[in-house]
């Protein structure tokens, strides 16, 4: 297993990082955290991450001296004299991140922020200036940099209520209006975004059963699906804890029930649908990345009744069709817009 660059940069200033209790946030399984074990012998660390996936590989490595968390906020016994941050794509993300540690934090902690330097990384300083007393770059190499702070005495002290971060605001789509609540990091967080609105124009005209929304988000697309077809069951699938907690969330605001569950693309999914509907994320962090709509869109029929279909939105650029023709039976692109296509396909045994 390769170390990440972040990761590479983080043990080129290993004299940094020894700590008591560190808190490592959304770092990934690529060899860091036994390499951080190996020379910190006697240190029991806390990882703490949004990502599904990454939260699954840490927890695998079934070490003693390493407890994971996957969730919305992170709660804990511990009090913190290290943090390390991979920064992340959202400025807001961060300071939601941030709030949500203070009160873990021991007096003068140390907080680590790192990331690649097209991630937005350099407003590091600006961004935490009410929170820590000094940001200083402390390195910079393989496309990253790393800035080190100490907290200050004032942003320990305050409480955190998650409540407080969701955004909310309203659509109204052919007649239906709905409530979406979306956490800071959340796609589409304060509007709806114009491959969802094309997508939600070009359903099927019937639906009912069991529907999966696959890449939830906060759950605007089964809302809308819940309102207008009220005989459907909803499914709502996403990697990251911060989009599982505003699908919640509006699905509440809205009266709507559903089940909402992480997955690593198919891995937790068990039934069977009638209808799957997604706008399918192909970005995780700053990289891009298709493997995990490519590998659900190629294993996805095993999960699809009899005569069901599934509908999707992406990026004209991205070469779903092929796969949707040759793993799940005729597709059809329903419309092209404003850089996006809608493709429906369905199973006729």
């Amino acid at each position: 297993m390769s170390l990440s660059n972040i990761s590479q940069v983080l043990l080129r200033n290993s004299e940094l990082l020894s700590a008591n209790t560190p808190l490592f946030i959304n770092l990934s399984n690529d060899g860091f955290i036994e390499r951080y074990l190996a020379d910190n012998l006697n240190t029991n660390i806390s990882c703490y991450n949004t990502n599904y996936v990454d939260y699954l590989a840490i927890s695998n490595l079934q070490h003693d001296k390493v407890t994971t968390s996957f969730t919305s906020e992170y709660i804990s016994e511990i009090k913190h004299d290290l943090v390390i941050v991979n920064f992340p794509k959202s400025k807001d993300e961060l300071a939601l991140t941030l709030a949500m540690i203070a009160p873990y934090l021991l007096p003068e902690a140390k907080i680590i922020l790192v990331g690649e330097k097209k991630g937005g990384v350099q407003s590091a300083p600006k961004l935490t200036q009410h929170f820590l007393n000094t940001c200083q770059k402390v390195d910079a190499a393989r496309h990253c940099i790393l800035f080190a702070g100490i907290v200050n005495s004032q942003s320990i002290n305050k409480p955190f209520n998650i409540e407080d971060w969701f955004k909310n605001y309203q659509i109204s789509v052919n007649d239906i209006e709905l409530t979406i609540a979306s956490l800071p990091g959340v796609f589409s967080q304060k509007k709806l975004d114009v491959g969802t609105a094309l997508l939600l124009n070009n359903l099927p005209k019937t639906m009912q059963g069991n529907v999966l929304d696959f890449g939830c988000g906060a759950g605007v697309i089964s809302c809308f699906i819940g309102k207008e077809f009220t005989d459907t069951k909803l499914h709502l699938l996403d990697v990251n804890a911060l989009a599982l907690a505003s699908a919640k969330k509006t699905l509440s605001l809205n009266s709507l029930t559903g089940e909402v569950f992480a997955s690593n693309s198919l891995s937790k999914v068990n039934e069977k649908y009638q209808h799957i509907v997604s706008n399918p994320p192909f970005h995780q962090g700053t990289k891009t990345n298709y493997e995990a709509t490519e590998n659900f869109l190629r294993g996805i029929k095993a999960h699809m009744t009899a005569k069901s279909n599934i509908t999707i939105v992406a990026n004209s650029f991205l070469q779903y069709s092929p796969i949707m023709k040759q793993h799940i039976g005729t597709t059809n692109t329903l419309t092209i817009k404003q850089g996006f296509s809608i493709y429906h396909s369905k199973i006729n045994y």
